[in-house]
């Protein structure tokens, strides 16, 4: 099976494009599928240095598949959405210099005016809680909201730690 993200990669010229594009559609959903995951885990993982090279990736996919909801209509947003985590992205890696980076990180997702549970993702590096942040961002609610947070003390406890509470067993 061809890498197709990795021709994306290597296209150097506008030309290159069209053709790419042609070979891909034809091949269907299967290979149009790994493609966008592909991209999908470039975006959970590319840093500061490659914002840039994130939006050309970008303008070329949806050049080479302008109509991905043609294919699946499950992608008829993608373009939507990968374009709001690196604008995301972009703006996380303004806001938050490199030397404030480090250490353990978490998102927070919760609608204060619904009965629903809040959503943590607890335990992340940077890049992880910024990929995540950007991620939910894109589909946020009116009344929704979504927090990225460095956690500057951690207490761990788990129902076996034999010194710590125990659970009320008769339950």
């Amino acid at each position: 099976m061809h890498d197709y993200f990795a021709q994306l990669k290597e296209l150097r010229s506008g030309a290159e494009i069209e053709p790419f594009g042609k070979a891909l559609r034809e091949a269907g959903f299967t290979p149009v599928r790994k493609f966008l995951d592909e991209f999908r885990q470039y975006l959970r993982t590319y840093e500061d240095a490659e914002i840039a090279t994130a939006s050309e990736l970008l303008e070329r996919a949806m050049k080479a598949v302008p109509e991905p909801g043609r294919i699946s209509p499950s992608w008829a947003y993608i373009w939507r959405e990968f374009k709001g985590i690196i604008r995301t992205k972009a703006q996380i890696f303004k806001d938050v210099p490199a030397s404030r980076r480090d250490g353990e990180w978490q998102v927070l997702l919760d609608n204060p005016f619904s009965n629903q549970n809040i959503a943590v993702y607890p335990g992340l590096t940077f890049i992880e809680a910024a990929y995540m942040f950007a991620y939910f961002r894109t589909e946020l609610a009116n009344n929704e909201y979504v927090r990225l947070q460095k956690i500057a003390t951690v207490m761990t406890i788990s129902g076996a730690d034999s010194d710590g509470l125990q659970p009320i067993a008769s339950l």
